[in-house]
């Protein structure tokens, strides 16, 4: 080949005629693909591009499958009205990722296209409150952690139609319209989730519960002179989905999201590997014949590589005392809500952020406040003492340490791998516990030793957990109010150890 040239041509810029990568061989005349290589360098590259969308938009897709799971248990009303309440905590019916049983959420999902402006009333007492966009970035906080540290307040929520005289208002600020202050607050696209939480007082729900319902409203700044009653339902015990799909149908969860949102809230590149793959806003898509099993592949590829990271993430830092000394981890190793790696130096951590928005929702900076007394902070551990996966069919315990760095309290709740919700069981509609039970047993050292297996044991009920024989779980540990020992890791939970 090189007898062909006039001069000495670098080896590393020629392609020989026949190559095989992974057994598949290409074939070039003189660098010019054959047919077929033409043919299989296209399917190949669709088939990575279609696995890199799924790793870059499960946020979207998991906001998407919110927004439908939500919507249908409403049968009218606009949606800045209908709000999900969960009077008597979240349980396992629900299949929501990775919530919790041990405080109250109320939340809604807005459509600014159809309502405009919206007005949010959060009341006093309001717990740790988010808005988050329709790819799951931050917009801003309400309540304790908000701008309204907790006193109530009203929200203008203005969307990316929206240009008035406060769009150089930034978010948080307070400005007056019409006489009435509210904290304002930009966002890029026009759904948008306002999860609200409320924390139990003595292990009781109910007066969370009676704030939320007589407290919030929500209403369009264009109906601020009557607003319309709020539509509430109890999501305690009621089975519905909100988890986006694994299989080839999540690009149409996408699709949706993309056609309904300005193209300016999604990465450009991103939103180029979409459209090349036919996944563009303003046009129909279809999975129909032999497209289907492409994606379907795409797909299982890229929900394998997500569980991978989620439950046995290969980032060192991930691990909170070292892999080779435990099994908790984090899903913030970077300890930045935008997960950036190095402020931004390192760009993003897309394994991370990949993990996070796999097995959880809501993303707000309270999650990586190391202040102490603020907040909360989470562990996830999937793995017992040797190493091996959770398994439904054995029995496990827990030892946790007297002296809990959590100055409101602690919970331990497991989960379900296949569905990242709370793990469903004959007997237990709640699989967690908490320091706030009547029935939980402390030992006399201050510790409290749980039992997690699938049966009741003869003596200290109140410290366990069932599982299924047959199902895998994992489990977080959640503290509220972390203290400073958690965050200098003097005091640690123990290792989950099989019996």
């Amino acid at each position: 080949m090189r007898d062909n040239y006039n001069s000495e041509i670098p080896s590393d810029l020629l392609t020989d005629d026949d190559a095989s990568v992974d057994g598949v061989t290409m074939q070039f005349r003189d660098g010019m693909p054959m047919p077929a290589t033409v043919a299989s360098s296209y399917s190949e590259v669709d088939f990575h591009r279609a696995v890199s969308l799924f790793i870059n938009m499960v946020p979207v897709a998991s906001m998407e499958a919110i927004r439908l799971g939500v919507s249908q248990q409403f049968s009218g009303g606009k949606p800045e009205q209908n709000w999900m309440i969960f009077d008597n905590l979240m349980d396992s019916n629900s299949l929501y990722l990775t919530g919790n049983t041990d405080t109250v959420y109320a939340f809604c999902v807005l459509d600014l296209e159809k309502s405009g402006p919206v007005v949010i009333e959060v009341p006093p007492g309001c717990g740790p409150s988010t808005i988050n966009d329709a790819t799951f970035k931050f917009v801003t906080d309400m309540g304790a952690p908000g701008p309204d540290r907790g006193e109530g307040g009203k929200y203008l929520i203005l969307g990316p139609n929206y240009d008035g005289l406060l769009k150089e208002v930034s978010n948080g600020e307070v400005a007056d319209v019409d006489g009435e202050n509210y904290f304002i607050a930009h966002t890029p696209t026009y759904t948008n989730l306002l999860p609200c939480r409320g924390l139990l007082v003595n292990g009781d729900p109910e007066p969370a519960s009676t704030n939320f319902r007589n407290g919030i409203r929500a209403y369009a700044l264009k109906d601020k002179a009557n607003p319309p009653a709020m539509n509430w339902v109890n999501g305690s015990g009621l089975v519905h989905n909100t988890i986006h799909s694994n299989h080839a149908s999540f690009y149409e969860e996408i699709h949706r999201a993309i056609n309904k949102e300005p193209a300016e809230a999604f990465d450009p590149e991103v939103l180029g590997i979409a459209s090349a793959l036919g996944i563009r806003k303003g046009q129909p898509f279809s999975l129909h014949g032999p497209k289907r099993e492409k994606f379907e592949d795409a797909a299982a590829t890229a929900s394998a590589y997500a569980r991978a990271v989620a439950f046995a993430p290969r980032n060192p830092a991930a691990y909170l005392y070292s892999e080779e000394q435990s099994k908790w981890f984090t899903l913030f190793p970077e300890w930045d809500y935008r997960f950036l790696v190095d402020d931004g130096a390192g760009g993003t951590d897309m394994d991370s952020r990949l993990a996070f928005f796999y097995v959880a929702t809501v993303n707000t900076p309270a999650m990586v406040w190391r202040i102490p007394g603020v907040g909360s902070q989470y562990a996830i551990i999937a793995r017992d003492a040797n190493g091996e996966w959770f398994d439904g069919d054995k029995t496990y315990t827990l030892r946790i340490p007297a002296d809990v760095p959590a100055k409101n309290f602690w919970s331990f709740v497991i989960y379900d791998p296949q569905t990242r919700s709370m793990l469903q069981t004959p007997d237990q509609k709640f699989p967690s516990v908490n320091s706030m039970r009547e029935d939980l047993r402390t030992d006399p050292d201050g510790s409290v030793l749980l039992t997690i297996g699938p049966q009741r044991p003869s003596e200290g009920a109140g410290n366990w957990i069932q599982t299924r024989p047959g199902k895998g779980w994992f489990a977080i540990l959640r503290l509220y109010g972390p203290e400073e020992a958690w965050f200098d890791k003097t005091w640690r939970p123990g290792e989950i150890e099989p019996n």
